[in-house]
């Protein structure tokens, strides 16, 4: 047995339970104690039975307590003061203890600055035992992180938990559902993005409304506390960083309980893994009294608009970066089994859109349910041109390959910047032909790996689309073959396609315009109810499947239709491009 797993003074075994193997051994220890307790007195009983107690059960140096005499003390100063007491900083000549020095028969110790607090204004001698003794019981516990309860990066969950229960009591939403669902979320955090707060109205400021949607208002908002790190043991408090936030209100939901399950999947969704739009607790606006949920807050809004104003910039490697990063964060989604329901660029955030894509808006699709005018049809909530054709059909529920139907018109609208339908109402006759096997034209020069992707997602086949962990490792593909090889299949598709484009002179091209595109009144990109007369059972286009077999061909075998001659450029008319939507602008 190694030497460090046995106390030098008894000779024994150090025991988990009562030593931490690091010098410290509690029976030992406990007599050194003991042995001076003569020595000493507060002058007060209570103290005195307080610190010898938390001496002789000490099974480590940071759960011993001393009593201090003043004059081991110098460079008193006070440094602030508080509703309860004064704080004076000093430097303690001695220092905290350590471990027993055998050779010298005394406390090895270590000099230390220190904060004095007195207790001013307690009128009740127990209330200065009781913090005294919340201290005792919070202070780091030197345990070794677990993996499961800790990240290792400065939270441990025993500890913090204990610091969140203690303030329960101070606290309340006036909902005890939320209240449960806070306290639930505090107690099992493993780590700080885990947990979210009651934050009270008036620690925010600068509020005011830069969104409305189908479901909610949204409000920026600066929080002066910020949300929380980890806990400040110096300070016995949490330590946090300042932020700016979302505050999102729930206009239209008839059921609390669908407000409750938003914020559940909020919580279940955001990791390091799946970063969708984080969630830091929740607030009540004082004159409506309506709960808000306190969101992160993204500087560079969604993705329809960001599209709109920068497209002109975007660039290949970004557009591959974006669809990688958003087809990681929908197979994440999935693999917590929770299906989005209201999949589209508004519900894609960022704060830059180029290190970062997050998905935002969870469980509002949870509304669905039995339709009142037509028993035999569900209702049917979010935003047409991305609601997959077996959903609007009622042929089948919400799944992860509806969500896949959705990335695909998204990805569509990636590559091109043009809302998919902009120039056609979205009304029943729309839902129809989307049925009947419409879909947004791609542009001809579109790489045909990218088209082909786009395709397979939004095929009425609902078993011949990918999963989201095959269209993640497909754009992952594409964006390392890009990245590593300019000559690979996907580098020569996106030359190809750019220089076509820039010979083309598609700045005055109506597949190429995403500046100058009109939208028709009545189509609407916010969710909304949608419900439609009986629809057929969807199916594709007559030419879809053969299009994509030859999208599947290698490159070398591409179907060219015809070559003009228009201004002496080439221009090459793709089978793709051959029978699909294409708006008039």
């Amino acid at each position: 047995m190694s030497s460090d797993e046995i106390c030098p003074e008894c000779k024994k075994e150090y025991d988990d339970h009562d030593c931490d193997g690091d010098g410290w051994c509690k029976p030992c220890n406990s007599k050194h104690f003991q042995n001076d307790f003569n020595n000493w007195t507060s002058g007060n009983d209570k103290i005195d039975k307080l610190i010898q107690n938390a001496q002789l059960n000490a099974n480590n140096n940071w759960k011993t307590i001393e009593w201090i005499p003043y004059d081991r003390f110098k460079d008193v100063k006070q440094i602030g003061r508080g509703g309860y007491g004064t704080i004076h900083y000093a430097r303690w000549i001695d220092g905290y203890i350590i471990k027993w020095d055998i050779e010298n028969q005394q406390w090895k110790r270590y000099s230390k600055e220190v904060a004095l607090k007195t207790f001013d204004n307690f009128v009740n001698f127990n209330d200065v035992l009781n913090e005294m003794e919340i201290h005792l019981k919070t202070w780091k516990c030197k345990k070794e992180y677990d993996d499961h309860d800790c990240d290792g990066d400065g939270w441990c969950k025993p500890c913090n938990s204990k610091h969140f229960q203690n303030d329960f009591n101070n606290w309340t939403s006036g909902n005890d559902k939320i209240d449960k669902l806070i306290q639930n979320a505090q107690l099992n955090a493993n780590n700080n993005w885990k947990t979210i707060e009651w934050i009270p109205y008036d620690r925010f400021k600068d509020v005011k409304q830069i969104g409305r949607g189908g479901y909610g208002t949204i409000h920026y908002a600066r929080w002066i506390d910020g949300y929380i790190i980890k806990w400040d043991i110096e300070n016995q408090q949490w330590k946090r960083y300042s932020k700016e936030v979302a505050l999102k209100t729930f206009d239209n939901f008839v059921n609390f309980n669908d407000v409750l399950n938003e914020m559940e999947i909020h919580l279940k969704t955001w990791s390091v893994d799946t970063p969708s739009i984080r969630f830091y607790g929740i607030t009540q606006d004082p004159e409506t009294h309506s709960y808000m949920m306190v969101l992160e807050y993204a500087a560079g809004g969604n993705l329809r608009e960001y599209l709109k104003i920068n497209f002109s910039n975007i660039n290949w490697k970004q557009k591959l970066n974006n669809l990688w990063y958003l087809s990681l964060n929908l197979m994440n989604i999935h693999k917590l089994d929770i299906v989005h329901q209201d999949f589209h660029p508004g519900n894609i955030l960022s704060s830059n859109f180029k290190n970062d894509i997050k998905i935002s808006d969870f469980g509002l699709s949870k509304l669905i349910g039995v339709n009142p005018n037509n028993p035999e049809k569900k209702n049917i909530f979010g935003v047409l041109p991305y609601i997959a054709p077996e959903v609007l059909s009622g042929d089948a529920e919400y799944t992860k390959a509806a969500d896949v139907y959705s990335f695909g018109i998204i990805a569509y609208e990636m590559i091109t910047s043009f809302p998919p339908y902009s120039d056609i109402p979205h009304d029943s006759d729309l839902a129809l032909k989307i049925c009947n096997g419409l879909r947004p034209k791609i542009p001809f020069h579109t790489p045909k790996l990218i088209t082909r992707m786009i395709m397979r997602c939004w095929d009425a086949r609902v078993t011949h689309r990918p999963t989201s962990k095959e269209l993640k490792n497909e754009s992952w593909k594409y964006l390392r073959d890009y990245h590593n090889d300019k000559d690979s299949e996907i580098g020569i598709q996106i030359e190809n396609s750019e220089k076509l484009s820039k010979n083309l002179g598609l700045i005055n091209s109506k597949t190429s315009t995403p500046h100058n595109y009109q939208t028709h009144p009545q189509a609407i990109y916010t969710s909304r109810l949608l419900n439609f007369p009986k629809l057929p059972k969807p199916k594709n286009e007559e030419n879809f499947k053969r299009i994509l077999e030859e999208l599947t061909k290698p490159t070398s075998a591409l179907s060219i239709l015809k070559i003009k001659k228009k201004k002496n450029i080439n221009i090459l008319f793709y089978l793709v491009a051959s029978k699909l939507h294409v708006p008039d602008f």
